[in-house]
């Protein structure tokens, strides 16, 4: 579970372009998190977070703070968290998640995405019901058993925990993020998390072969090289 979700994470190639975008991407989330939660990091628990997390992703400390600093005029764009869905190749299942002040350009690009690789975007809900919406924290160890109980301890609702690997992962509800991860950095001294995020697991893994592969790294290619697409999940298993 733990494993099969890191790989199905969209990724980039480590060039100065998509370097970039990378950038871009959270750059506009950092703004995103500050305008909403207040810039000071000590105080807005979420842009700490995501602070740590542009940083482990070798995030420039300058596009951090320009991010930062843009938000504290108040002003400037309004972004809105919106989802598309549909069918990739091979009826593979994708959820791609956007940040946007144009609802109507980003649904056009997104849906050139799909038409581009002959793939089929859908109306909300299309795939939705076979993902579960989750909290996921992935972190090295072993002692799973050990874990729990602290996870219990601290009353929370465990969804799922597997250990793998050396690596431990636990799944809980999307509304019991904050409550899991302080639970978890009480429980493991000096805990570095690979994964703290919320996402979509899917229910079922989809195998491509043939010519589906090429066009699902296409079509993912392109989904990643839109600046308002965030993130991607999807149902397929990447050997």
């Amino acid at each position: 579970m733990g494993r099969a979700y890191q790989n199905r994470k969209e990724s980039m190639a480590k060039t100065s372009d998509s370097k970039s975008k990378v950038y871009s991407k959270y750059g506009r989330e950092l703004y995103v998190c500050a305008k909403n939660g207040g810039v000071e990091i000590d105080g807005n628990l979420a842009l700490r977070r995501l602070v740590e997390k542009a940083k482990k992703d070798q995030v420039p400390a300058h596009v951090i703070e320009k991010a930062i600093d843009k938000a504290k005029g108040g002003g400037g764009e309004d972004f809105i968290v919106v989802r598309f869905e549909g069918f990739g190749p091979g009826n593979s299942m994708v959820i791609v998640e956007c940040l946007t002040d144009n609802n109507n350009r980003t649904f056009g690009d997104v849906r050139q995405c799909f038409t581009k690789c002959k793939c089929k975007i859908g109306a909300q809900g299309a795939v939705a019901h076979m993902f579960d919406h989750r909290s996921i924290f992935q972190f090295e160890g072993d002692d799973e058993d050990a874990i729990l109980e602290a996870l219990m301890e601290a009353d929370v609702d465990v969804s799922d925990i597997e250990s793998e690997n050396g690596h431990i992962t636990v799944l809980a509800p999307t509304t019991e993020f904050s409550k899991t991860r302080n639970a978890l950095s009480e429980a493991v001294k000096d805990i570095n998390f690979e994964i703290d995020e919320i996402g979509f697991i899917p229910q079922a893994d989809c195998e491509l072969a043939g010519e589906d592969i090429e066009t699902f790294d296409r079509f993912i290619a392109l989904l990643n090289d839109n600046d308002d697409v965030q993130r991607v999940f999807h149902n397929v298993v990447l050997v």
